[in-house]
This record gives structure tokens, sequence and C-alpha cells, in this order.
């Protein structure tokens, strides 16, 4: 009873924030209505797009990611049920398969996916990085190039347009860099099909997450950009959970991710106090 009373709950803020906008100014409301994207942090991560691509450069640590990226969504997809048995050890075990990856970045996520022969969408509201990703994907001959497409645009435009379209939705290194939370998950799961999965990546809001990923990465080892990261947009997995179960979600894993930034290496690992990995399946209506 509390579980679901703690729910409607949620789902009555939500509702009452929107109530709100909708008196708000026209400019308000085109604020308010985008206010997930932080024009600082664009321009912070555009800042790198030059660099996106050198696998030993300051985004080195994201190349190395998809080592645990991969194979999470990969065989999570099979876990639920989403992969056809015939193609499961094949080369293109991901086929006929809609993804949307929001906050894609210079595609270094998408791309991987799209050789694994999914249909695979990638969006981000930085120009810079889009170009980035677009031009690198032309190049890019082992790519069969129907299989990925790139949009600048933001999650509550691209969901507006897409409702219930995709069998995954995935927000890798994203959601550590979003003001509202609750919205974004919301939009992300608005574009979701029933049935299919939301995998996140993000960083837990702890004191060894603080001196992890931004006193040690950020100021002493300098392994990201200073200023990457907002220890206050950081969030639990435990909350995360409850944003998703309000929303008719079960999360079925959820695991740390330890990087070993001496080897350029990640693994997984029980502790998740500084990053993790979660995914969760959207229940299909009764």
């Amino acid at each position: 009873m509390l579980p679901q009373l703690g729910n409607r709950l949620l789902r009555q803020s939500v509702l009452l924030q929107r109530t709100c906008r909708s008196f708000s100014s026209p400019s308000e409301t085109i604020r308010t209505q985008y206010s997930n994207v932080d024009q600082r942090e664009v321009e912070n991560l555009s800042k790198q797009s030059t660099e996106w691509w050198d696998p030993h450069g300051p985004i080195r640590g994201l190349h190395a990611m998809n080592a645990l990226r991969i194979p999470l969504i990969r065989d999570g997809l099979i876990a639920t049920g989403a992969v056809a048995k015939d193609r499961i050890q094949k080369p293109n075990v991901l086929e006929s398969l809609n993804i949307l990856e929001v906050g894609c970045g210079g595609g270094i996520l998408t791309e991987a996916l799209a050789k694994l022969h999914s249909n695979v969408v990638g969006i981000d509201p930085s120009e810079k990085l889009i170009g980035v990703a677009k031009e690198h994907a032309k190049d890019n001959a082992s790519l069969r190039k129907e299989n990925i497409h790139y949009h600048v645009e933001t999650i509550e435009q691209h969901a507006a347009k897409n409702a219930e379209r995709y069998d995954a939705v995935v927000a890798s290194e994203v959601l550590e860099h979003v003001n509202d939370k609750v919205a974004f998950i919301e939009q992300c799961l608005g574009a979701l099909k029933p049935g299919g999965s939301m995998f996140i990546t993000t960083i837990n809001k702890t004191t060894p997450s603080w001196l992890g990923a931004i006193v040690a990465a950020e100021q002493i080892f300098h392994l990201v950009p200073e200023g990457t990261h907002d220890w206050d947009k950081f969030i639990s997995p435990l909350d995360v959970q409850r944003i998703l179960s309000s929303y008719n979600c079960n999360t079925i894993l959820v695991h740390g991710m330890f990087y070993q930034f001496w080897s350029n290496q990640w693994c997984w690992t029980k502790n998740t106090d500084i990053n993790y990995a979660l995914h969760a399946v959207k229940m299909k209506e009764t």
C-alpha cells in the first residue's frame, strides 16, 4: 500500500509541475519545457568535440566503457526475449531492434550498437557533437549507414514524435547532467514500447563518488576536464528505481562499475558507491 501511495504522490507532483507551467508566459514555457538541457553542460562537452574519437584523449574512459555497455544492452535484450533465439550467437544479434540513445554525444556507443545491426537513433542537444557523430559514421566503412541516424534534439522533442517506438532506450552517462530526473526518465519511457528495456549508466550520490568522480578524476588525475560533473546532480540507484517504479517499470538489474584509470579499463563490481548500471523493463498494461 505504501509503495503505491508513494508512486501516486510522485505522479501527482509531476502533474502539478506541468499544470503550473501551463500558466507561464510563452518564453517561460519554452525555458521550462527544455529545462533538462543545461547550456553550460552542453558547451562544456562540445569543447571536446575535436578529440571525441581519440581513444587516448579526454574521452578515453567512454571508449573503454563500451566493453561493459555493449554486453549490458545485448545480454539484457536477450534475457528479456527481445532477441530471436536463432540470432543470439550471431554478429547481427540486435538486427531489427529499434534502439534510441539519449545524449549520444559523438556516437561512441551509438556506432557500436549499429555494428550489431540494430536500427539505432542517437539524439543530443549539441550541434557540434552530432556533427562529429555524423562525420565519423560517414567515414566508417564497417557501418551499414541505413542502421544509424542522428538528430540534434532533446528527449522531449523526440519522444513527442516517437511515442512507444523503441525496443530499448539507452541513457549512458547522461542522468548525472540532467536537472529534472523525473521528467527526463518519463520522456525516455514515453518513447519506449511496453515490454521494452531502459538502460542507464550514471554516478551515485555518495562521498566516495565526490572523491572519485570529481576530486580524483577531475582535480588530481585530470582524467576528464574539470567541471565535467556536478555532485549535486548525481543520483542514487534507489532513487532511480523509485522513479522507474512510479512509471510502471520493473528494475531487473543494478550493478556497480569500477574504472581502473591506470589501465583505462572498466570492470563489474558489487559496489555501487561510484558508478553503476541499471536495466529496467517497462511493464505491459494488463
